[in-house]
C-alpha cells in the first residue's frame, strides 16, 4: 500500500464508481429502447447499434435526445404496475370495485332476514350501518 498513495485510491475508486453508473445508465437506455413502442424496427436497431458501437456517446445522444421519453415511459410502466398490483389485490380479496353496493348488501340481508337467520332487530342494525 506504500506504493499507492491515497489520493490515486480516491480517484481509483471515483473512476469505477462513474464506470459502474455508467454501466446502469447503459442498461436503462437498452431496456427503454425496447420498451419503447414509438420505435419500430430499424429505429430500434439503429438507437441499438449507436450504443453497442460508440457506447458512451450513444448513451449520452440517447438520454439528451430521448430523455423526456424515456421519464415518461417510467411514470407509465409504474402506475401500469401499481393498478396491477391494486386489481390483483381486489381480485384476491374478493372486492371487485370497492365492495358490494349498499343495494347488493340490503338484499342479501333481506334474503338472510326471509330465511330466518338474522332476526328483524338485527337487519335493522345491519341495514342501519350499511345505510350510514
Amino acid at each position: 500500500m506504500d506504493d499507492y498513495p491515497l489520493l490515486n485510491l480516491f480517484w481509483t475508486m471515483l473512476w469505477f464508481f462513474l464506470w459502474i453508473m455508467w454501466l446502469f445508465l447503459l442498461f436503462k437506455v437498452v431496456t427503454d429502447i425496447f420498451r419503447d413502442h414509438s420505435l419500430h424496427g430499424w429505429g430500434k436497431a439503429g438507437w441499438l447499434i449507436f450504443c453497442i458501437l460508440l457506447p458512451y456517446l450513444g448513451v449520452l445522444v440517447y438520454v439528451i435526445a430521448r430523455g423526456k421519453g424515456m421519464s415518461r415511459r417510467d411514470v407509465k410502466q409504474a402506475k401500469d404496475s401499481e393498478a396491477a398490483f391494486q386489481d390483483y389485490i381486489r381480485k384476491t380479496a374478493g372486492t371487485q370495485g370497492g365492495g358490494a353496493s349498499p343495494t347488493d348488501e340490503l338484499a342479501r340481508l333481506a334474503d338472510l332476514k326471509d330465511k330466518g337467520a338474522i332476526t328483524a332487530e338485527e337487519f335493522e342494525r345491519a341495514k342501519a350501518k350499511v345505510l350510514s
